[in-house]
């Protein structure tokens, strides 16, 4: 799939949508989620052009990858989850509901979140 310049992301990141800033630095950007999941509840994603995780993955270097994840790991406790716990959520595609085709993860948190899907007893 290629990457759409216009989607709501890469607007958000371009400063054409205003947003809630939770954190910003030059290669992230967290953001509140408007459709809370979670009495907590952040997106992440990277500024450059990543449709989905495979694509981030696999064209950027392993430094950036690591990076990211670092700074997600920063933001957990700049929102004082580290503590109590929280989930990172990541789609990839139709068959995993990916709704924006901008790379981002969802960080949720502020409550027990129960099992990873509807109907699960067990968080695994």
């Amino acid at each position: 799939m290629e990457y759409d310049k216009n989607n709501i992301f890469a607007r958000i990141i371009r400063g054409e949508i205003p947003c809630k800033k939770i954190y910003e630095d030059e290669s992230v950007l967290a953001i509140e989620d408007v459709a809370p999941a979670a009495p907590t509840h952040a997106l992440i994603m990277p500024k450059g052009d990543y449709v989905s995780f495979d694509d981030f993955t696999r064209n950027t270097t392993p430094e950036t990858v690591a990076y990211f994840f670092t700074t997600i790991a920063t933001i957990a406790r700049i929102l004082k989850l580290e503590t109590s716990g929280y989930r990172l959520i990541t789609n990839h595609g139709k068959d995993a509901s990916q709704s924006v085709p901008h790379f981002h993860v969802h960080l949720l948190g502020g409550r027990a979140l129960g099992g990873l899907l509807p109907g699960d007893l067990h968080a695994r």
